[in-house]
């Protein structure tokens, strides 16, 4: 017999390899089994996984409780899967895991492919194989890196999922925490976002729709392009049709059936926003929980402003507007033409130079020293430490008043008017109405040298014109949970008189004067209008901020690189925006005409007999004795000065008895000047001199042709600002 043979070599080594294979698959497979066993005993339980929420959502309403926007994540109503549409279902299922009723957690078909994906393409990363389990695993518990690594722990914790739920509620997961843009979780969200109605009520469009927003959000957001988010509906209805789930008749999407959501308001909205939410930080305690933030912005007057900048705005320019209520409520903020494209807050945030629109802290302090709106001034040249401030004509009118020269914006007067009342008492005038921004006490001050924020300058005017009284800015007024838990409501803050009323009325005077007939008459409305232009040197920055009606809005405009804009003046594109706002922000308010009477103190009015020579009750005089009589101490006798009518009820008045001493003796033994004494002239040189002590005019006649007189020079920094 013949010997047998083995098995040849070849053969032997193919039986080692499949042995080999089997057995390390088989190890694999325990390995894989006990890391989905630990996963799966790792994950939260359903309920736990349904309470979670991806942080806090912020509703933010405006004055009248409309929703303006909803930032952070947004939650609606959780649906059961019960509740869920079965065309929402059979939409995200056709487009993102037509196999999700087959497989484990993960497609072997979808996962070859990535797998080649990986060996012929890029190894770090791998597109478009995830299955809805797999997108549930990377929502809830990983991050948004496609590498190897990440898609394998994103696999098993797919695998661990599907071992502990069921399809169900796996897709219920899914379907209310999956991101649909614009900041909306949940298809209840998304549907209340995109179409104002709940997911109970989706068509079969607005859940193509939406099932399309999965892959990119902010490409196919119908809020920002509706014709690519129609597009992008088409692929899924293409693919709801393939798969047997819609008929041919229901696989299409009529661009003008859609009907989406309207937005309350412009991207503008946003720099509102920007300033005023983060002050949640001081007003309330710490929260994650979803709250209602009710604000004081008015969402008509939003869109006006909005418009006003734009219209007007220089090309290649920025523009900016705030207006402000009575209290200091913002009614409408615009920091920038496009928050899109730049979002920095230049209503808020931008320290750019006032120009002459800086003059009103200037003229407050003159008035609140004593002059009044038609007292006389003088344009003429002036040097003062060496700085030689110059018209925005080039030109001197000579002999004019206070009110022409603020109308026309006169360089010249407002730098000898801030020399004389100090430039420093210009500067703390500026602090008393808000001015935060920091200060110089440099002559060209007076001109607008020192930069500010425009939300400072609009609120230093609406303190005139409240009278003087301090005006906060703000932007909120309560807080609320969702549960309509109470967490913060603005308490109105005490009121604080800045300057004297009669101050503000002479003040509001020079304001009303400046739109009239000076350079603010483009902001003229119809109604009466106060307010200052401003523009600086090379016509880098122009200002208007005034206000009529109770509302007051400042408007700035230039570029951010701070260069020229041709032909930029303050009453021109300023003032143009500020009237276009103001026509109709005040529509619906009462014409209102401006307290500009001046109800001068006592020791401001034209000086009678009685103010110059003084109450003979006020001082010390000698009686008939040669006896030193206090004030309020004399007798019925009558005046010794023979001034009649100064007492009601004292009797006929006598001559002035003469003197029981001899004068020259009476001079050596009090050592003044006996006739001035009696002259009644001692006690208002007191006066006077305690007026000066207090920063007070000298209360003189006036004369036929008053000029004032300019202090000398104070050594400061030399500097120029800019034009009206």
């Amino acid at each position: 017999m013949g010997r047998r043979r083995g098995p040849s070599p070849l053969r032997r080594w193919i039986k080692r390899i499949a042995l080999g294979g089997i057995t390390l698959a088989l190890i694999a497979v325990l390995f894989l089994a006990v890391a989905i066993g630990f996963a799966a005993r790792s994950i939260p339980s359903y309920y736990q996984l349904k309470a979670q929420q991806a942080g806090q959502t912020i509703l933010v309403r405006a004055s009248d409780g409309s929703e303006i926007v909803e930032l952070g994540p947004s939650f609606g109503e959780w649906l059961d899967f019960d509740e869920i549409p079965e065309t929402m279902t059979n939409a995200m299922v056709a487009v993102e895991d037509k196999r999700f009723y087959s497989h484990y957690g993960i497609d072997p078909v979808r996962t070859t492919g990535a797998i080649v994906e990986g060996l012929v393409g890029s190894r770090e990363r791998v597109g478009g194989t995830s299955t809805i389990s797999q997108q549930l695993a990377r929502n809830l518990f990983l991050n948004t890196n496609r590498t190897f690594d990440r898609k394998a722990r994103e696999a098993v914790l797919a695998m661990a999922l599907e071992w502990k739920f069921s399809k169900e509620q796996i897709l219920e997961l899914y379907l209310n925490k999956v991101y649909f843009g614009g900041g909306a979780y949940g298809i209840d969200s998304a549907s209340r976002k995109f179409f104002s109605h709940p997911a109970t009520e989706l068509s079969v469009a607005e859940a193509a729709i939406i099932a399309g927003l999965v892959k990119a959000p902010s490409r196919y957001s119908p809020t920002a392009d509706v014709q690519a988010a129609v597009d992008r509906a088409q692929v899924v209805l293409r693919l709801m049709r393939e798969q047997g789930y819609i008929t041919p008749a229901q696989a299409s999407v009529d661009v003008d059936a859609v009907k989406l959501k309207q937005q309350a308001g412009q991207n503008s909205v946003r720099y509102f926003t920007d300033w005023a939410l983060p002050q949640l930080d001081i007003l309330l305690p710490e929260t994650f929980a979803p709250i209602e933030v009710w604000t004081t912005l008015d969402i008509g007057k939003q869109r006006a402003a909005t418009a006003a900048i734009d219209a007007n705005t220089p090309g290649g320019a920025q523009g900016a507007l705030v207006s402000l209520d009575r209290d200091g409520a913002i009614l409408a903020l615009v920091g920038g033409t496009d928050y899109v494209e730049s979002n920095f807050n230049r209503a808020t945030n931008a320290m750019r130079q006032p120009g002459s629109s800086w003059k009103l802290f200037v003229y407050l302090a003159a008035l609140e020293a004593g002059y009044r709106p038609e007292d006389l001034v003088v344009d003429t040249p002036v040097t003062i430490d060496g700085w030689s401030p110059r018209n925005a004509n080039g030109r001197n009118i000579g002999e004019t008043n206070l009110r022409t020269a603020f109308a026309y914006s006169i360089n010249t007067v407002a730098a000898q008017l801030g020399n004389e009342v100090g430039f420093g008492t210009v500067a703390s005038m500026a602090r008393r109405f808000g001015i935060s921004s920091p200060v110089s006490t440099f002559p060209s001050m007076v001109l607008g040298s020192s930069e500010v924020r425009l939300i400072e300058m609009t609120r230093a005017f609406a303190s005139v014109s409240a009278g003087g009284m301090g005006v906060e800015p703000y932007g909120i007024t309560k807080v609320v949970t969702a549960d309509g838990e109470l967490l913060y409501e603005r308490e109105r803050p005490r009121d604080r008189q800045l300057v004297p009323e009669y101050v503000t009325a002479g003040m509001t005077d020079l304001l009303q004067a400046a739109v009239q007939t000076g350079t603010g008459r483009a902001a003229q409305i119809g109604r009466p209008v106060a307010g200052k232009t401003g523009t600086t040197s090379s016509n880098k920055d122009g200002w208007f901020v005034g206000f009529s009606s109770g509302i007051t809005t400042g408007v700035w405009m230039g570029r951010d690189d701070a260069k020229a804009v041709p032909g930029l003046q303050g009453g021109r594109a300023p003032a143009q925006a500020f009237a276009a706002y103001m026509r109709y922000a005040v529509k619906d308010r009462a014409v209102e005409e401006f307290d500009t009477e001046l109800n001068l103190p006592e020791w401001q009015l034209e000086p009678d007999d009685e103010y110059m020579f003084g109450d003979p009750d006020d001082y010390y005089f000698i009686d008939e004795q040669g006896n030193l009589i206090e004030p309020g101490r004399r007798g019925g006798e009558g005046s010794p000065f023979g001034i009649e009518g100064e007492r009601p009820d004292a009797p006929d008045v006598v001559d002035e008895p003469p003197a029981a001493l001899d004068e020259d003796v009476l001079e050596r033994a009090i050592g003044s000047g006996l006739p001035e004494v009696r002259r009644g002239n001692a006690q208002q040189q007191q006066r006077q001199q305690q007026r000066q002590q207090q920063g007070q005019p000298r209360n003189v006649p006036p004369s036929p042709s008053p000029t004032p007189t300019v202090a000398p020079p104070l050594p400061r920094q030399q500097g120029n600002a800019g034009g009206p």
